[in-house]
């Protein structure tokens, strides 16, 4: 471990720090020597942009101290790479200024840092070196490193023979095991499989007692399980720089209008019309997003042609989160409703009460035929994202779903 133990010091501080590249690789080499001729490094023209040239990171700042997990977020391309590179020491920034207390791991590339012709266990030893661990501490900690990352019959097989799942496993299991006092983590853990990654955010959890995190992932609810804190990068810059994860991450998901959608069924049912109303008025279904109050009544209105072909029918709405999970269902059947009616026709169905978390949701609908037997016919309409609503107004919880009951307190 490091001498560093003061719980409130700051490990990581960033000022300022802006890094820019060029898009032509010929320019970005003459741009090089001119700088290198001129003694440009430092000087004003620094901080601004030459023809070809675009700023990866501008302008970021923030402190982390022991005990805190900074997450990362942004699309690919916002900067979050080049953010880590810069803090990792791989690369110089073009301003500002960056400080770091204590030893760093970081697990920011596939592989990176491993030596492909030693075996695993040799890079342990060397990638400890790296840390500034001595021989002895590695050797204190070598049987609980190969323990976690589940290696014991390869440890000693040369790590170009590593699948991408066994490599990741091996380095993050190294960057944990020697509780480094920053810690910093790329997307690389979504290789691993679902219960590596489990385990790794368990341990993530345990290292926040002494360490200070960096967390990079395009997982949210990885990062809102061990976020205390969240910057959003937006084609370079932070758009959000809070305590606030749960907004941070609100916001990443609405640069994401999710506009994909998967239209189908055999032709007998064709949609005229979808609206949502709410005190028997239509909401504005212009909107990026339609905002519904969380739990309010609301109306979902279907205008459809139906063909005279068709049989019994009956109609789902299903609710999807912006991780693409089917989170409710809203089934015409469960209401004892099933339609038969032919030509326009117009289907309402009501919610009692939206409580849906809060967040942004897309709703598909499905209308499917009914047979006598009472089994699943054909899909005669399917839409699988007919309108993206926003939630909003839950009082507290960010869950999908919000459960209401009656509380009871006696006293014992």
């Amino acid at each position: 471990m490091s001498n560093i133990q003061h719980n409130n010091e700051v490990l990581v501080k960033v000022e300022g720090l802006s890094k820019k590249f060029c898009k032509d690789l010929k320019t970005s080499l003459w741009y090089g020597v001119k700088d290198l001729l001129s003694g440009i490094r430092g000087s004003q023209e620094e901080s601004q942009l030459r023809a070809k040239e675009f700023w990866a990171v501008k302008d970021i700042n923030f402190e982390l101290r022991r005990g805190e997990c900074l997450g990362l977020i942004g699309h690919n391309g916002a900067g979050k790479s080049t953010l880590l590179k810069i803090l990792n020491g791989l690369i110089n920034p073009d301003a500002g200024k960056v400080t770091i207390r204590g030893r760093v791991g970081a697990l920011i590339e596939l592989g990176a840092g491993f030596n492909p012709i030693l075996t695993g266990r040799e890079n342990i030893y060397n990638n400890g070196a790296v840390l500034g661990f001595s021989r002895k501490e590695i050797d204190s900690k070598l049987e609980a490193i190969i323990a976690f990352a589940e290696l014991d019959e390869f440890i000693d097989m040369p790590v170009q023979h590593y699948s991408s799942g066994m490599k990741v496993r091996l380095g993050f299991a190294v960057a944990a095991q020697m509780e480094p006092d920053v810690l910093i983590i790329d997307e690389v853990l979504a290789v691993g499989d679902v219960g590596f990654r489990m385990k790794c955010l368990t341990r993530i959890g345990e290292l926040l007692k002494t360490t200070a995190v960096i967390f990079v992932s395009h997982t949210m609810p990885q990062v809102a399980r061990i976020a205390n804190k969240i910057i959003l990068l937006k084609h370079g810059e932070s758009i959000e720089n809070s305590v606030n994860v749960s907004s941070g991450i609100e916001k990443y998901y609405n640069e994401f209008q999710n506009t994909d959608k998967i239209i189908g069924g055999n032709g007998l049912i064709k949609l005229k019309e979808f609206n949502i109303y709410k005190d028997n008025r239509a909401l504005n279904n212009n909107e990026k997003f339609v905002s519904l109050e969380f739990n309010k009544s609301y109306v979902l209105r279907l205008k459809l042609n139906v063909s005279h072909e068709t049989r019994d029918y009956f109609v789902n709405f299903s609710f999807i989160d912006k991780d693409a999970k089917q989170v409710a269902n809203f089934y015409s059947v469960i209401s004892n409703n099933i339609f038969n009616e032919k030509g326009i026709v117009d289907i309402t169905a009501k919610i009692d009460n939206l409580i849906l978390g809060q967040g942004t949701y897309t709703i598909g609908v499905a209308i499917n035929e009914i047979k006598t037997n009472g089994a699943r016919g054909d899909i005669y309409y399917y839409d699988s994202n007919i309108k993206s609503i926003n939630v909003v107004g839950v009082p507290t919880g960010h869950s999908p779903i919000q459960f209401y009951g009656d509380w009871d307190l006696n006293k014992i």
